[in-house]
């Protein structure tokens, strides 16, 4: 046969995608005398590019829908992406300050357009990505949260939840991003620890009797103060409750109020309270009736409530002079320095303003309840398991969730206000008339909806709803979410709410949480720190398969994933690996005539041996994949097809692939070898597909019987008659065995073709006859011409010798090698390695040097220490095994 001598993915890979694609593989039929599979996308977004992120994420999900469909049960992987509003409004609006433009100068209607025509030219960037990873999405059933029927879901969603009080429109102090002239939910801010001050500010009392001390790490807010607070039972300020303070800069009165949100032993025990600009103030404020000030505009700019001076002020710039003129005025009681978190937007990373603002919101608590019952009743399971403290932590302290954002892009809030009388009603469509006043011109509400508001409708609105469809019927609840932990609560939680309210059933049984892919040094990736390589150009080196192994191969479950450039040798020597067994075993069959059926089989132990193995593998791999560890399932098929059958079975069936005397032989070998390779290819299909299913093609016309295609072979069943504990017993010994002879042989730097005569002495008669019976092993393995084994067999003088379990193995030098020459060398490496060893006891016991030397110094002497006592030891037993 025509076979590469190297293995050449990208020609492979291409080739095979289409081919799926063009068969309707991972389009399933519905069934409904089977129980379906199913896992839903965590859609990315839009704007997205493939990173090392989505590479683990797609990949675990991609592992788990190939094995399951090898199961024989209708599989299905629904992709999707996200319209990602201020990401994507984010793209198209820096492409207008190219041209000079804001989005206010071309309209709502036109920015929107530009989207459409963006996402149709660019959106499909991170699907052909996902495609040339090897994901086997139905795209057939591809969805984007901007479609009409999520987009009709959407409106629904709003509209029952609005009809039972589940949504309302209030004034709430919210997080909002002056970059981007929105409101986020609290889930979207990025808390930071940073370094900043704490400025003690002297607010005059009224009556002209002294001052209390306020402290604050906002100066430019204490424009819109409202009041001064201190603790209802704090001795200091009781004659002071009632009274007023003059704000500073502001010149009025504000009055000094009592409420148990102080915490009178931090401090001054004195709190400025500004109910626009804080949320624990904005609480304050309503349980005493203060005002609500705002000093900031939408964009950060100091106002028209602040004095004349600071209008139009950037609020950082005020803050500045606002401290100036306080200093000034002796005002400025202290600064200390002051770490505290520091929220920042989770799209542009400008720090967050609370801000009070009239939004859209979710009552969260009600929806809760039965999410957090099904976890506890076992319905929904977290893996790992920690994460079920994380869940039920945070459901049951949640709050009210802002769903509405001050963009374009995006789902619109179905509200309409009557232009005659304010009248505000939600709506299907544009109502026709008001009731309250007959008029019939209306506006819609401005906002849009948060982006996680449609991808919470996720598991049910991708199947049909709100329309009664046989996909929703069928595929709901799904299987498996695969997701990173991060969003647990911005998507998982509400997905399990929303699932719950709308269809009474859970949107999936079992959530898998990874962890990030960071380099080697621990950080997260970014282009910043030019530590996030491009996955593109990974496979377009390696090939997708490489990757892909790579990064399961050392993803242990649930943790983080620690990318470095070597760990892609692991899948790329793996997949050479492979392909060169393939290419010898095909070389050699295909000049073997004819066959046998299984029961004509002669095999020996090394066969039953594999068969054994292949078994237990089979096994355990399934166990693996069924319970989500699919590191270990790639560690598992590694050794097994690496080990077990390349460097242990293809080298001791070699005797019979060549000996043609022995037509029997050779054609027992050439089913085994054949039928391992193919059931081989069925275990590394989930991981390994497109180089599995190259060879899977090229062994199928000897092997008719095979399904047309690996990706939709039926998983090997383990046949546990064929595990045997005895055979896989004797044959680790001779592997051991054997392992040892090859040791000794580069101890004396034996060259490879040269024989050698060994003797072996066994624990048991039992031992003996199983060694002489499999001699043929070690004259192939070890180079053996002559093997004596015995149970009384005692170490001549002049060998060399080591032990295997049980055994004793001693290998007679004498013909060999110049014995005296060997002394010699070997006394003389002995001599070097005690100085060098002296050299460095001296210098860990040097007491000047470990109190000098810095710790990784002294753990290298350490580590040097035991590495060199280790082949003085080594060569000690070398040389004494010469004399006796």
């Amino acid at each position: 046969m025509d076979i590469n001598k190297n293995y050449e993915p990208q020609e492979i890979e291409k080739k095979w995608y289409a081919h799926w694609l063009e068969k309707g593989y991972f389009t399933p039929q519905i069934d409904k005398t089977k129980k379906p599979y199913t896992i839903l996308i965590p859609p990315p977004n839009v704007t997205g590019h493939l990173h090392m992120g989505h590479v683990l994420n797609n990949t675990l999900q991609d592992v788990m829908v190939r094995y399951k469909r090898m199961t024989g049960v209708p599989t299905l992987w629904l992709p999707g992406v996200d319209h990602a509003g201020i990401a994507t409004q984010n793209m198209v609006e820096k492409d207008l300050a190219k041209e000079g433009k804001t989005r206010h100068d071309i309209g709502r209607e036109e920015l929107v357009k530009r989207i459409w025509l963006w996402k149709e030219a660019k959106g499909s960037k991170i699907i052909q990505q996902l495609k040339k990873l090897g994901a086997s999405c139905d795209w057939t059933r591809e969805r984007f949260t901007m479609d009409e029927v999520l987009s009709e879901a959407v409106q629904e969603t709003f509209i029952r939840l609005y009809e039972k009080n589940l949504i309302y429109k209030g004034k709430r102090i919210i997080n909002w991003c002056p970059r981007c002239i929105t409101a986020l939910a609290n889930d979207e801010v990025e808390h930071e620890d940073e370094k900043g001050y704490l400025w003690n500010i002297k607010y005059p009392l009224a009556d002209g009797k002294g001052f209390v001390t306020v402290a604050t790490t906002r100066p430019e807010t204490m424009l819109g103060d409202t009041a001064v607070a201190v603790h209802p039972e704090d001795t200091r300020y009781a004659d002071l409750v009632g009274k007023s303070v003059v704000l500073p800069l502001m010149n009025k009165e504000i009055p000094i109020i009592a409420d148990e949100y102080v915490d009178k032993d931090f401090g001054s025990g004195c709190v400025k309270i500004t109910p626009a600009h804080d949320p624990n103030d904005f609480e304050v404020g309503l349980r005493h009736n203060l005002p609500q000030i705002l000093v900031l505009d939408e964009q950060g700019m100091m106002n028209e409530n602040a004095p004349e001076k600071y209008r139009g002020m950037e609020r950082y710039a005020c803050r500045k002079v606002i401290l100036e003129d306080l200093e000034t005025a002796g005002l400025l009681e202290k600064v200390t320095e002051h770490e505290h978190a520091v929220g920042h937007c989770y799209r542009c990373e400008t720090v967050i303003e609370p801000y009070l603002s009239d939004q859209w919101f979710v009552r969260m608590e009600p929806l809760a309840k039965r999410a957090i019952e099904v976890v506890k009743e076992g319905r929904i399971v977290f893996q790992p398991d920690r994460w079920t403290k994380v869940y039920m932590h945070w459901m049951e302290n949640i709050r009210d969730w802002c769903i509405s954002r001050q963009i374009w892009w995006g789902h619109r809030i179905p509200a309409y206000y009557c232009l005659s009388c304010g009248k505000m009603m939600i709506a299907r469509d544009m109502p026709d008339v008001c009731p309250d006043c007959g008029h019939d011109k209306f506006r819609q509400d401005e906002d849009v909806l948060d982006t996680w508001f449609s991808s919470w409708l996720w598991p049910f609105s991708t199947l049909g709803w709100p329309h009664k469809t046989a996909d929703l019927e069928y595929f709901l609840p799904t299987n498996l979410l695969v997701t990173e932990a991060g969003i647990i609560y911005l998507w998982v939680a509400r997905m399990i709410m929303s699932t719950l309210e709308f269809m009474d059933e859970i949107p999936f049984d079992t959530v898998l949480l990874h962890g990030l892919v960071l380099d080697e040094q621990g950080r997260k990736m970014s282009k910043s720190l030019g530590n996030s390589p491009d996955p593109i150009d990974i496979i377009n080196e390696v090939g997708a398969d490489a990757l892909r192994f790579s990064m399961i191969f050392s993803t242990p479950k649930g943790q983080d994933s620690y990318y470095r450039a070597s760990i892609l040798e692991s899948g790329r020597n793996f997949a050479n690996k492979i392909w060169n067994a393939y290419r010898y075993i095909m070389m050699n069959v295909e000049n073997i005539e004819g066959s046998l059926k299984p029961e004509e089989l002669e095999q020996e132990l090394a066969d039953k041996w594999i068969y054994s193995r292949l078994q237990q593998t089979i096994r355990q791999a399934a166990e693996n994949y069924e319970n989500l560890r699919l590191n270990d399932a790639a560690q598992l098929i590694q050794e097994f097809i690496w080990k077990d059958f390349c460097s242990w079975y293809l080298e001791l069936s070699k005797a019979r692939m060549y000996d043609s005397s022995n037509i029997n032989g050779q054609r027992t070998v050439k089913y085994i070898l054949l039928d391992i390779l193919q059931n081989a290819m069925r275990l590394l299909q989930p991981l390994m597909p497109f180089i599995a299913e190259e060879i899977w093609f090229n062994i199928k016309p000897f092997l008719p019987q095979l399904e047309e295609a690996v990706v939709i072979a039926i998983f090997p069943k383990a046949d546990l008659n064929l595990i045997d504990s005895s055979v896989e017993t004797e044959m680790t010994l001779i592997q051991e065995a054997i392992t040892v002879i090859r040791n000794l042989r580069k101890q004396v730097n034996l060259s490879p073709g040269i024989e050698v005569k060994i003797l072996i002495k066994t624990e048991t008669p039992a031992q003996t006859e199983m060694l002489i019976t499999n001699r043929h092993y070690f004259s192939k393995l070890a180079k053996v011409n002559e093997l004596l084994v015995s149970t009384e067999l005692e170490k001549p003088q002049g060998t060399l010798a080591d032990v295997a379990g049980a055994m004793e193995i001693y290998l007679p030098l004498s013909g060999l090698i110049d014995l005296e020459a060997e002394r010699s060398r070997l006394q003389k490496q002995l001599d070097k390695l005690e100085k060098e060893l002296e050299k460095i006891t001296s210098k860990l016991h040097n007491e000047k040097f470990l109190s000098s030397a810095p710790e990784n110094i002294i753990a290298k002497e350490k580590e040097k220490y035991q590495e060199v006592k280790t082949k003085y030891d080594i060569t000690g037993e070398m040389l004494k095994g010469l004399d006796n």
